[in-house]
């Protein structure tokens, strides 16, 4: 029997990815670890800046009506579901990477930008580059379901687990205890690595997309 995926990331993203996958033919189990809180932050002048940039989707949900100050300035997104949710937002004059942020920030400095503000989360990669000047404002956090949703279904079909972060990968082997049967589809190598050791298999995605994360899910699932 082919092996079930396990979608472990927040809502709305968990939705998304379910859909994503059973559209592909996937059997889906969602049973996501955190939900997604919004912060409070200080919003710098913008005229200090001649961009901003999007990691994630959940800065556009969540960084809250002082946004708005910032619609006018370029918008430089990671992925085109983050993209969309800029647009939804009111930006207008966005470029979607298909990567990630440290290529991003390298298509920014082909741009010319030179002061970047970056609407992020608390726990993320600090990006940094000799000709962008980035600050960053975290308007958002993750935050862990707790206790955790019920696994000892979904472990027992000895599922895929789709790891959308390091941070879920560190999760997931905290309150899984058969690791043995269960095999990890990673978003990035880093993902991976934080998983640690003991599961049944692993890989990890060749770009950070829903899309690659599926082909690697596929090897995986069979």
């Amino acid at each position: 029997m082919k092996r079930p995926l396990l979608i472990l990331r927040p809502e709305p993203g968990a939705a998304a990815t379910a859909a994503l996958a059973r559209a592909a033919g996937f059997d889906c189990l969602c049973r996501p670890l955190f939900h997604i809180l919004a912060c409070p932050w200080d919003a710098p002048d913008p005229s200090g800046f001649d961009a901003v940039m999007m990691t994630s989707a959940n800065a556009a949900r969540h960084g809250g009506p002082a946004l708005d100050a910032y619609r006018h300035l370029p918008l430089y997104a990671v992925g085109a579901p983050t993209a969309r949710a800029a647009a939804e937002r009111g930006f207008a004059d966005i470029v979607a990477g298909d990567s990630d942020g440290v290529a991003l920030v390298e298509r920014m400095a082909r741009d010319g930008r030179r002061q970047v503000l970056h609407f992020a989360g608390v726990d993320r990669i600090g990006l940094t580059s000799a000709e962008v000047a980035i600050s960053v404002r975290a308007v958002y956090r993750s935050a862990a379901i707790d206790p955790p949703p019920p696994l000892a279904d979904a472990i027992a079909r000895r599922p895929v687990a789709l790891v959308h972060s390091p941070r879920a990968a560190r999760r997931l082997a905290e309150i899984v205890a058969d690791r043995a049967a269960v095999r990890i589809a990673a978003i990035s190598a880093r993902a991976l690595a934080a998983a640690g050791d003991g599961w049944a298999a692993g890989a990890s995605a060749a770009a950070p997309t829903d899309d690659a994360l599926l082909a690697v899910a596929a090897r995986l699932c069979d």
